[in-house]
């Protein structure tokens, strides 16, 4: 249960939010026309004569479209329903052609399902929970007004209009603005992983209406709700909701009462800002589209479908913990986006086929490197850093070394921040820059012969019992190695030394 709390001068309330996750859906075509989706392109370019609504255009459903939210459905185990129907849902807006939208009210393609949102202390999380979606519908998304291209007249963009949407609608059991922030990143992850979206909300293929409630502390009945329309980031979510649930607070200790609307969110200020008042289903006049069968989909469809799906985050991430011997908080964050799972499993199987051991012996080395070393050094050069000089092949190589004692962890590092800067070959860098550890055991003894001579009163301070000076004996040992000695001879060969 979350803890978050809004304190007022009349107690203690809670928030309730639910989520309405518009994710636009992964193919090359609209959902009903074959006009292009690709981003960026000159206002007015991809609009079909369907799109633009031309009498007699009839729309066909996009096969793929279909497919990829039947896909997204099996991915929160949720129920596919094999008979579905498109509806109009008719308004009148500028960048709305047909003076209505199609969409699914009545018979969703997708049913209920749930995913996980994992506990993070940290954020306010204390355990993980289960948060129920009632639906994903498939809709096509409408197109953009302009209004900043000219002084006293706003611009249409149909470029968006007809592209499909998933609308996936969660059920109103997130209570915290941190449950709600991870509930997103969930989301997408999983829509990432699926590959039905690629869940960038800054250019609006991925964006969320926000549904704030709030009631007292200890009451059961739901407070009226406003709606957030667009919000495009996972941190603008939270900042929305923040605002929203105080403002309700304020405004109902004050006397007044929640009015069921739309609002906006202004990103500069944090703020939400009265649209309209929100309107119910029946104010749009909702009837079955008559240009459109029902979707009917058969078992081999289905099949195709569950076939085609990858290994998901929490399957992913048990077999992290379960095989590999992964920690919890390295499992997280290596399956929380694709990018990151994509490069720590290049990077695994390049590592263990260099120094020859399974997968899981190498894991945790690889997962460090991953996640800690080789984004702290990248950081630390800024535009020094060529990406692109950073193969798996060249990162395997240093962790090969690592592994085989031939270089220590602060080499490895070095060798690292050459191989961006210049895209040498590792192994190359390490013998000509001199970047090796000696595990020559004859080199080491001579250094800690010497020290123990030059130290006879703290070798006797040491066998007498005072064990911390073991790390003086180590330190002057690379020291006069010059920090080139391994670290792990070093050790053996002073405890042996020194009794």
């Amino acid at each position: 249960m979350s803890n978050y709390r809004i304190q007022g001068a009349t107690g203690e309330w809670e928030v309730v939010i639910g989520l309405e996750v518009h994710a636009q859906v992964t193919s090359k075509a609209k959902l009903f026309s074959s006009a292009s989706t690709e981003f960026g392109a000159e206002p007015n370019a991809q609009v079909s004569l369907i799109d633009a609504a031309m009498p007699g255009m009839l729309p066909v459903p996009n096969r793929e479209c279909i497919r990829q939210a039947v896909r997204t459905g099996m991915a929160i185990e949720a129920q596919i329903n094999k008979w579905s129907r498109f509806d109009r849902k008719n308004y009148f807006y500028a960048d709305l052609p047909q003076g209505y939208q199609i969409s699914q009210l009545y018979h969703p393609l997708v049913g209920e399902g749930a995913l996980t949102i994992d506990a993070d202390e940290k954020v306010g999380i204390p355990e993980d929970k289960v948060i129920r979606i009632e639906r994903i519908h498939v809709e096509q998304d409408a197109g953009k007004l302009m209004h900043d291209q000219h002084p006293t007249m706003s611009y249409v963009d149909l470029n968006r209009t007809g592209v499909a949407l998933m609308e996936i609608v969660s059920r109103p059991d997130m209570t915290s603005p941190a449950e709600a922030g991870a509930y997103v990143r969930k989301l997408r992850s999983i829509l990432r992983y699926v590959g039905s979206c690629d869940g960038n909300m800054e250019e609006g293929s991925m964006r969320a209406d926000v549904n704030v409630s709030v009631r007292k502390v200890g009451d059961t009945e739901l407070g009226t709700r406003t709606e957030t329309k667009n919000v495009n980031s996972v941190r603008f979510v939270m900042q929305a909701i923040e605002h929203e649930a105080q403002r309700q607070v304020d405004v109902i200790e004050d006397g007044g009462t929640i009015v069921q609307e739309t609002r906006l969110f202004d990103p500069n200020t944090g703020t939400t800002r009265s649209m309209r008042s929100k309107e119910d289903a029946h104010d749009y006049r909702y009837f079955p589209d008559p240009d459109l069968l029902p979707l009917e989909l058969d078992d081999a469809f289905l099949e195709d479908c569950r076939a085609s799906l990858p290994e998901l985050p929490d399957a992913k991430r048990a077999r992290y913990t379960g095989e590999l011997g992964l920690s919890d908080y390295n499992a997280r964050e290596l399956t929380a986006e694709v990018e990151t799972f994509a490069r720590f499993e290049t990077l695994l199987a390049a590592t263990a086929k260099g120094i020859g051991k399974p997968e899981k012996d190498v894991a945790t080395q690889v997962a460090n490197w991953s996640l800690s070393v080789a984004p702290g050094v990248i950081k630390a050069l800024g535009d020094e850093a060529d990406i692109a000089h950073a193969t798996a092949e060249r990162q395997a190589s240093i962790l090969d070394m690592q592994a085989k004692g031939e270089i220590s962890g602060g080499q490895a590092k070095e060798i690292f921040e050459i191989v961006l800067k210049e895209g040498r070959d590792p192994a190359e860098i390490a013998d000509t820059e001199g970047l090796k550890q000696v595990s020559d055991t004859g080199a080491i003894e001579e250094a800690i012969d010497t020290i123990i001579a030059n130290n006879a009163d703290k070798v006797e301070e040491y066998r007498g019992g005072k064990d911390k000076l073991f790390g003086f004996f180590v330190g002057q040992t690379m020291k006069a190695m010059q920090g080139k000695a391994n670290p792990a001879v070093v050790n053996q060969l002073l405890k042996e030394k020194l009794g």
